[in-house]
């Protein structure tokens, strides 16, 4: 794992788990955008941190981000903020008590599946042939996330997605990717999750609404006291990897209410 800071003047702390199979530099600029509030501890995981890692589970990433602060001397938290996989660490911190936190934020967060672990096995297997075969070839990604909604602002969109590439070619093996949505679909959580008082946000894009239907019904059920929130026009990661300024404003916007 490896983690990089931004804003350490700041007396606010923010944590940010990031989602699967991107690098951490399509976060920075929502990192450097919270920055100017809060102590940003960005967390790369396992098997996306280049340094030769690879993903084990949910639990350990959890483990090591929560040893890290603890190691900096950050015993709580005032946000913590996860995407995809990310979302489901934050799940995980917050079900398990391992950290106090103010606010959180779920952001299209992934929760165990209440299938039989055969049929998990078959659709662990699927999302990692479709990760696997989307970094084989350039055009393939841009079919599937198309240069003139997904290049971020100010980036040339061919230089963007070379480098996107050429990152999943180096970077990313196979048991990275397989355990990743292994774990996220079947990462354990106590029953029944305990109260908290963590005040808390599921985010999700309008376009991503049906296919996080089931990771909402559960995580209400999980954490009775979370707030759903949707984005309309919006897909999967779009807001915190093409909009740092409007995701800036909406993490305070929870902060502040």
């Amino acid at each position: 794992m490896k983690v990089y800071e931004f804003g350490e003047d700041q007396d606010k702390t923010i944590l940010i788990f990031q989602c699967t199979a991107e690098p951490w530099w399509v976060f920075e600029a929502s990192a450097r955008a919270l920055a100017r509030d809060f102590h940003v501890f960005l967390f790369i995981s396992d098997g996306h941190d280049e340094q030769g890692t690879d993903f084990v589970s949910i639990e350990k990433n959890v483990e090591q981000a929560v040893a890290y602060l603890h190691g900096r001397g950050i015993h709580s938290l005032d946000m913590l903020y996860g995407i995809s996989m990310g979302g489901s660490s934050v799940m995980y911190l917050l079900a398990w008590q391992l950290m106090p936190v103010k606010k959180a934020i779920v952001d299209a967060g992934i929760t165990p599946s209440v299938w039989p672990k055969w049929l998990c096995r078959i659709i662990a297997m699927k999302d990692f042939i479709f990760v696997r075969i989307g970094f084989c070839s350039i055009r393939l990604m841009k079919a599937v996330m198309p240069p003139e909604r997904w290049t971020p602002a100010g980036e040339d969109p061919e230089e963007h997605y070379m480098k996107l590439h050429d990152f999943g070619k180096r970077h990313y093996s196979s048991r990275t990717i397989y355990r990743v949505f292994w774990s996220a679909n079947n990462y354990s959580m106590p029953q029944p999750v305990p109260a908290t008082e963590t005040e808390m946000e599921y985010w999700y894009g309008e376009e991503e609404k049906s296919a996080r239907g089931n990771d909402i019904l559960r995580a209400r059920m999980a954490f009775p006291q979370i707030v759903l929130r949707e984005f309309c026009g919006l897909a999967h990661a779009e807001l915190v990897m093409m909009f740092p300024e409007r995701f800036r404003q909406e993490v305070l916007r929870f902060w502040h209410g």
